[in-house]
C-alpha cells in the first residue's frame, strides 16, 4: 500500500493487517540532533514494515521487581517511526487510538509488546498508532539558542509530526482522521494534553484519555531547563552543545542515572528531565489547553490508581525503614506548619497505616489524586465533558505492599495480560475476577473511544464528571459508580 513518503508492505497477523517500524519524520541524527522533528524525504522502493524499528536510546532496568525486563532493543537515535494495527486497509473510516507510551520521559517504546495494539484493533474495531520519541537526554535537553530562545521539547515535536502523519495517511489504513482518541499513561498523558495545545487550522484529535497524569509536575522554566542542562554538562564532562552534539549517544544516557542521583529529593517523585515551557512548543502548562485553551473543545476520560507512588517507595530500599520524623520532614513541603495535622489524617484514613503508606499516600494525592480531581472540577464548571475514574484493584504481589501502584491499569485497559508475562506486579491475582474487570475496563475504553461516552451494557452506568454529583467510576473487584470524593484524601 502507499503512503505519501512511499509504498510500504506490512504482515497479516490473524485477523489484522500490521505495519511496524514506519518512518513518520527524518532521522534526528547528525546535524538534526537536538532539532525539530523534520519531514522525511521518503523512499521509492516498497518499504518492508514488518519488524519494529529501533527504539529511542535509554537506559535498560531489567529485574525490575514492579514491571520486570522490558528486552525491547535495540536502541538507535534513528528511532522516529510509528506501528500500526488495522482491521483492513480498505475505507470503513474506523475511529483512530494513538497510544503515547510512558516512562518518566527517559523509558518506553513502541515496540513493547504490553503497548500492541492488537487487542483495541481486533475487539474494537479501531485502527491503532503508537510511535517511537525521542527520550531522556535525546529528547529533552534544552539549550539557549543565538538569539537568546529557548529550544527545547524535541520530544513533543516528535509526537506532533506522528499525529500530522496519522492525519495525512491513517485513511489509506482504514482509518477515519477526523475521529482520532490520543491516549497515554504517565509521561504520555502528560503528552497528551500537550498535543491539545497544537492543531494549527484543524484539531489533531477529537479526544484524550489521560492515565495516571501528574498533573502537579509542572513543566520548568527556562532558567530552571537550562540550569539543569548545566548540571548534565558537568556530568558528562562536555563544555557546550556542540562538544555533545558529536558525543555518542550510550555516552549521553549514561549520565542520566547521575543527573537522578544529583536532582532528586528525599521522598519525592523524581524526574531526572522534564519538559520546558519554551513558549513555543509549550506555551501554556498542558493542563491548561483542555480548560481554556486550543484542547478545550477535546472529550477527556482521566484518573488514576489508588496508590500511585507505591510505584517508586513501597519497594525501594531507601525507604524500607522510613520513620514517622522522616514523613512528617517530607509533609511540612507541602503542609508546612499543618504537616502534623495531616500526617495524622492520612494515618486515621488508613488502619494500621506505617510511615510509608503515609509517604505513598500523601505523594499520590499531590502528585496524581488532589490535581486530576481539581481539573475535573474545572471542566464540570466550564460544561466541558469529563468523566473521572480511581482504579482500586490492588494487586497480591510482593505481599500487597503496593496495592493499586502505577502502571497497575494498563494490562487491564489493554485487556493483554499474555503480554505482562514478565511483570511481577501481577503475580497471585484471582484470574476471574482479574479477566472480568479487564473486560469492563477495555470495552469502556473502546466505548468511549468510538463514541465519546464510556459507558457499556456490561459495567454500572457511568455519569459525566458534574458539580452537583461529582461521579467517579471505582474499578475493582466491584466496579461502581461514586459520587462526591475528597479533594485529597486527608480530613479537615
Amino acid at each position: 500500500m502507499n503512503t505519501r513518503s512511499g509504498p510500504i508492505r506490512g504482515i497479516v497477523e490473524g485477523d489484522l493487517v500490521v505495519f511496524k517500524g514506519v518512518p513518520y519524520a527524518a532521522p534526528p541524527v547528525g546535524p538534526l540532533r537536538w532539532r525539530p522533528a523534520q519531514p522525511h524525504p521518503g523512499w521509492s522502493r516498497t518499504l518492508d514494515a514488518t519488524a519494529h524499528g529501533p527504539s529511542s536510546p535509554q537506559a535498560v532496568r531489567e529485574g525490575d521487581p514492579v514491571l520486570g525486563g522490558h528486552g525491547f532493543p535495540p536502541f538507535d537515535e534513528d528511532c522516529l517511526t510509528l506501528n500500526v494495527w488495522t482491521p483492513g486497509t480498505d475505507d470503513v473510516r474506523r475511529p483512530v487510538l494513538v497510544w503515547i507510551h510512558g516512562g518518566a520521559f527517559i523509558s518506553g517504546s513502541g515496540a513493547m509488546p504490553n503497548y500492541s495494539g492488537e487487542t483495541f484493533a481486533r475487539n474494537g474495531d479501531l485502527v491503532v498508532v503508537n510511535l517511537n520519541y525521542r527520550l531522556g537526554p535525546l529528547g529533552l535537553l534544552s539549550f539557549a539558542s543565538d538569539d537568546g530562545a529557548e529550544q527545547g521539547n524535541v520530544w513533543l515535536t516528535d509526537q506532533l509530526a506522528a499525529l500530522r502523519w496519522v492525519q495525512d495517511n491513517i485513511a489509506a489504513f482504514g482509518g477515519d482522521p477526523g475521529n482520532v482518541t490520543v491516549a497515554g499513561q504517565s509521561a504520555g498523558a502528560l503528552s497528551t494534553a500537550a498535543l491539545a495545545g497544537h492543531g494549527g487550522d484543524g484539531r489533531l484529535f477529537r479526544r484524550a484519555i489521560l492515565q495516571s497524569v501528574p498533573l502537579a509536575m509542572l513543566l520548568a522554566t527556562p532558567a530552571e531547563s537550562l540550569a539543569r542542562t548545566a548540571t548534565y554538562l558537568e556530568i558528562v564532562g562536555a563544555k557546550d552543545e556542540d562538544e555533545l552534539r558529536t558525543a555518542p549517544w550510550p555516552r549521553l544516557v549514561e549520565a542520566t542515572a547521575e543527573l537522578l542521583t544529583a536532582t532528586m529529593e528525599w521522598g519525592h517523585w523524581a524526574a531526572p528531565f522534564m519538559p520546558v515551557l519554551d513558549g513555543s512548543t509549550a506555551s501554556r502548562q498542558p493542563v491548561e489547553n483542555l480548560l481554556d485553551g486550543p484542547g478545550a473543545d477535546i472529550d477527556v476520560l482521566i484518573g488514576w490508581t489508588r496508590e500511585e507512588t507505591a510505584f517508586s517507595f513501597a519497594l525501594n530500599e531507601t525507604y524500607a525503614s522510613t520513620t514517622k520524623e522522616q514523613v512528617l520532614r517530607r509533609a511540612q513541603d507541602t503542609f508546612g506548619d499543618g504537616a502534623a495535622e495531616a500526617y495524622a489524617a492520612y494515618e486515621a484514613a488508613r488502619p494500621g497505616a506505617q510511615p510509608i503508606d503515609v509517604l505513598i499516600d500523601l505523594n499520590t494525592d499531590e502528585l496524581f489524586r488532589k490535581p486530576t480531581l481539581a481539573f475535573a472540577e474545572a471542566r464540570a464548571a466550564r460544561g466541558r465533558p469529563v468523566w473521572a475514574y480511581e482504579f482500586d484493584f490492588p494487586t497480591p504481589a510482593h505481599d500487597g505492599r503496593l496495592g493499586a501502584p502505577h502502571c497497575l491499569e494498563l494490562p487491564f485497559m489493554f485487556d493483554n495480560f499474555d503480554s505482562w508475562s514478565h511483570a511481577p506486579f501481577l503475580a497471585g491475582m484471582d484470574t476471574r475476577i482479574r479477566d472480568g474487570l479487564a473486560r469492563t475496563m477495555h470495552q469502556a475504553w473502546i466505548s468511549f473511544i468510538r463514541t465519546g461516552d464510556p459507558n457499556h451494557p456490561a459495567m454500572p452506568h457511568w455519569d459525566r464528571y458534574d458539580e452537583q454529583s461529582r461521579t467517579t467510576m471505582r474499578f475493582d473487584a466491584v466496579t461502581a459508580a461514586v459520587s462526591h470524593l475528597k479533594p485529597h484524601r486527608q480530613k479537615h
